[in-house]
């Protein structure tokens, strides 16, 4: 069966137009699901909160990491390449902020 895409119409309130902005994210996981907490960590603080927690299918996260890895393809080509602060070990877990997968002991084991 052969369906036409069908349209959607997508609205957002104006608190989250605003946005929130995370600086750092932590990622866990079920067998059903993946969770996204994202922070912020201030010069000299010594803690921080979760400002935004997104849960979702393993699948929808695969989806999602293959259309940032396809925006941000776009987004290099249009204003060239994104550097890493801190050099190649920066994605190695050697950084505070983002982290790849893998860097928590935790998942590794998982």
């Amino acid at each position: 069966m052969n369906m036409k895409p069908q349209r959607l119409n997508i609205e957002i309130g104006e608190k989250e137009a605003e946005g929130i902005y995370a600086n750092l994210a932590m990622i866990t996981h079920s067998p059903t699901e993946i969770i996204l907490d994202f922070a912020r960590i201030m010069p000299g603080a010594p803690k921080t909160r979760v400002q935004a927690r997104i849960i979702m299918t393993p699948a929808h996260a695969k989806m999602l990491l293959k259309t940032l890895q396809e925006n941000l393809k776009k987004f290099e080509k249009q204003f060239g390449e994104i550097k890493i602060q801190g050099g190649p070990d920066a994605m190695q877990g050697k950084s505070i902020g983002f982290e790849t997968p893998g860097t928590n002991e935790e998942q590794k084991d998982g």
